[in-house]
């Protein structure tokens, strides 16, 4: 009896304290919560905005900011694979002599900082015997990357943000499910809001004819959302080990000429032979294996890779992970470094302060900087958030040209028609902080002087727009797009 009311007693006793101890145990995670955000969070900013919300608004602050505001990607790829693949690809490479990057920089010395910029960056070489090859819209690209996928003989690898399940993604199930039967090695990784794009999913399509395929980080929101964050951008695949594409296309009916007589978006694809594609295949490989826990290693898809052409070129991941903040920097280095002329096309053009400064600064040494932006977005806000921040980059001197229709879904960067940068990043915080991007950068004239071509032929049946065109904007319409600005580091 004594036990039982000492028992009782202590309980009883210790119950009137929760409320300290809840108190206590409250101020704690909320202390070690803004401790966090102060240590990790770069931007200033931002940090200040997490330890405002964390204190103000107590147990949800604390809850919102371990769900949204803590990056939880790890991944240890490169350490789960060993030492073996790594050393037989660097066995592999091709790296780019000095008297290589004279020979293709000519006069252009200048461009030498940025050779060097890159390397502090990525970790890896520039490659040199490269073959990079432009594909204008699907009517070029899909025949060409359906011709590698019936060509290869040991292995494919595919990645892809969007992957319709249309004409054009059946035409390319059907190839791909060709493969696994004639015994071709194939892996599909389809970024999971993606996948939802059109339903019933490629990825069901593609499960019945046995094709291997993943979803990159399976989300939590039921739908598909255009404004998800932390989701694969990225549009890779590689045929044998040897022969890769790259670019800013998906897979779907709306980039294909061949399907549809009018297309509803433009685009331009890349084909890639030479040293570069190992660096294509080693950040599928990345993925591939953070996603399904599967190492792919050897000869199959890491072959010795032989010269194919003049290009100096290097593969650059970026990413909300151990490759945050690369493009963006990238994006600096090649402003800094320009001295005649830089164009600019990209559907997504929300640049943060530091980029709007330094294409002014750029301007203002003399650089002539085009800005090519679709005159019709497919995302509203963004458009209207683009808007909002125009005069900044016009006020210095900088063109920006509104192409029309289709969409144009381009991503491209020229540097004084040497150096241009390839791939899927987008001028947007969602590609330059928030989503996994792979772009090239590469050094060779032939291949900028036609890029250069293209955008001169987008260019001129552009529309020339003016400061006062973006001042005359009727007030409703400047606060509407002044309120979508203000979401930007989200769009």
């Amino acid at each position: 009896m004594l036990d039982l009311a000492l028992a009782t007693w202590q309980w009883s006793d210790l119950w009137q304290f929760w409320p300290h101890i809840g108190a206590v145990l409250l101020t704690l995670l909320t202390l070690v919560a803004s401790a966090h955000a102060v240590l990790h969070k770069r931007d200033t900013r931002a940090a200040i905005a997490w330890v405002g919300v964390i204190w103000l608004a107590p147990i949800v602050g604390t809850l919102l900011y371990v769900w949204l505001g803590i990056n939880r990607i790890r991944r240890k790829a490169r350490v789960l694979r060993g030492d073996q693949t790594y050393a037989l690809r660097r066995e592999h490479q091709n790296i780019a002599s000095d008297e290589a990057i004279a020979g293709v920089l000519g006069d252009d010395t200048h461009l030498r900082e940025l050779v060097r910029v890159g390397k502090k960056l990525t970790g890896r070489p520039l490659l040199a015997g490269n073959h990079v090859t432009s594909l204008v819209g699907g009517d070029q690209a899909y025949p060409a990357m359906l011709e590698a996928i019936e060509a290869a003989e040991h292995s494919i690898s595919l990645c892809t943000y969007i992957f319709n399940n249309d004409p054009t993604g059946r035409r390319f199930a059907d190839a791909l499910a060709r493969a696994v039967r004639r015994g071709v090695q194939v892996r599909v990784l389809i970024d999971d809001i993606g996948a939802r794009y059109s339903l019933p999913s490629i990825i069901g399509v593609l499960r019945a004819s046995d094709v291997p395929v993943a979803r990159f980080m399976p989300a939590l929101v039921p739908v598909r959302f255009a404004y998800s964050n932390l989701r694969s951008h990225r549009k890779i695949m590689v045929c044998d080990g040897r022969l890769g594409f790259t670019g800013g296309m998906n897979i779907r009916e709306s980039a294909d000429f061949k399907i549809k007589r009018v297309a509803s978006i433009a685009d331009v694809h890349f084909r890639v032979a030479g040293p570069v594609v190992a660096h294509l295949q080693q950040v599928f490989a990345d993925d591939w294996e953070y996603s399904t826990h599967e190492s792919l290693t050897g000869e199959t898809w890491f072959p010795r890779l032989e010269a194919a052409g003049e290009v100096l070129a290097r593969g650059i991941s970026d990413g909300p992970d151990e490759d945050h903040d690369k493009l963006r920097l990238t994006l600096l280095g090649a402003l800094a470094c320009a001295e005649s002329r830089v164009q600019i096309i990209t559907p997504y053009f929300l640049p943060d302060a530091p980029l709007i400064e330094s294409l002014n600064v750029a301007v203002m040494r003399g650089v002539q900087v085009d800005i090519l932006l679709p005159r019709h977005n497919n995302l509203a806000l963004v458009q209207w958030a683009s808007t909002a921040l125009l005069w900044q980059v016009l006020e210095y001197g900088c063109r920006v040209w509104l192409v029309p229709p289709p969409f144009e879904h381009t991503k491209l960067m020229l540097v004084d028609r040497v150096w241009s940068l390839v791939g899927s990043g987008n001028w947007d915080p969602r590609s330059l902080r928030l989503n996994f991007e792979f772009n090239i950068e590469c050094y060779d004239r032939q291949l900028a002087e036609s890029l250069g071509r293209v955008l001169d032929d987008k260019q001129s049946r552009s529309q020339l727009l003016s400061r006062a065109d973006v001042d005359g904007r009727p007030l409703p319409i400047k606060l509407r797009d002044g309120v979508a600005r203000l979401l930007s580091p989200y769009l």
